[in-house]
């Protein structure tokens, strides 16, 4: 909904609703704004997001296999606010207000190296992202695609060859390269960043420690979320 909005608000040189106007400034109040002529990195940056979000839910439905148990209701409603609160601090680094309306071919002289840079890096940790919870989800699978276990097993292949999450590794490439979108220079996305570093780091060491001791034959050369470092 938010992509919509602001594609509406692009195209046609309208304003926001009001409802998000409110939002925006309570939000985003004391955050820095660029100016104008760099709407392309937001509305890029809402279209990498929307592409995370609906592979996500795909792999959620039809690919992952998960435990029997389930998640605190708490935790189910961070996700989705986390989500939501993402798309909104997209859309504080921008400000429109000018009432103009743009076109493709402006929006396509706006492009930059850092755009194509970002999206690359954006889709190579996308693509391995897949590869690895599809093997994650093929541990528990026979070869007709049938779930036969929800027992836990060693996975290899792709950039489990390298670590314990490279699906969490995979996560901070994607953040890596949005951030790269927005030149490399906006602190309020390398804050977003940083959380997902830390966050992602410490469930990684977690789950790294949990095979190491279920498995006696698991790989000792692989780290738990960065490649010969941790």
């Amino acid at each position: 909904m938010l992509l919509w909005l602001l594609l509406h608000v692009v195209f046609s040189g309208e304003q926001f609703p009001r409802w998000l106007q409110t939002v925006l400034y309570v939000l985003c109040q004391h955050a820095p704004m660029d100016k104008s002529g760099d709407e392309v990195s937001v509305v890029l940056m809402l279209v990498l997001l929307l592409l995370q979000s609906i592979r996500r839910l795909i792999e959620c439905l039809f690919i992952s296999v998960f435990s029997n148990g389930v998640i605190h209701l708490v935790q189910y409603c961070f996700g989705v606010c986390y989500y939501i609160l993402l798309g909104l601090t997209i859309l504080c680094q921008k400000t429109f207000t000018e009432n103009k309306a743009y076109s493709l071919s402006d929006l396509y002289e706006q492009v930059g190296w850092n755009h194509i840079m970002g999206s690359a890096i954006f889709l190579w940790g996308f693509c391995h992202q897949y590869r690895c919870h599809a093997i994650l989800a093929n541990l528990r699978k026979n070869k007709s695609g049938e779930v036969v276990t929800w027992s836990h097993s060693i996975p290899y292949g792709d950039w489990f060859e390298h670590v314990s999450c490279p699906n969490y590794l995979a996560e901070l490439v994607i953040y890596l390269g949005m951030g790269l979108v927005f030149g490399g220079l906006n602190f309020t996305w390398w804050l977003v960043v940083m959380y997902v570093l830390f966050s992602h780091a410490l469930e990684a060491v977690l789950c790294h420690e949990f095979y190491v001791k279920k498995f006696e034959s698991y790989p000792k050369h692989r780290k738990a979320f960065i490649p010969l470092i941790f």
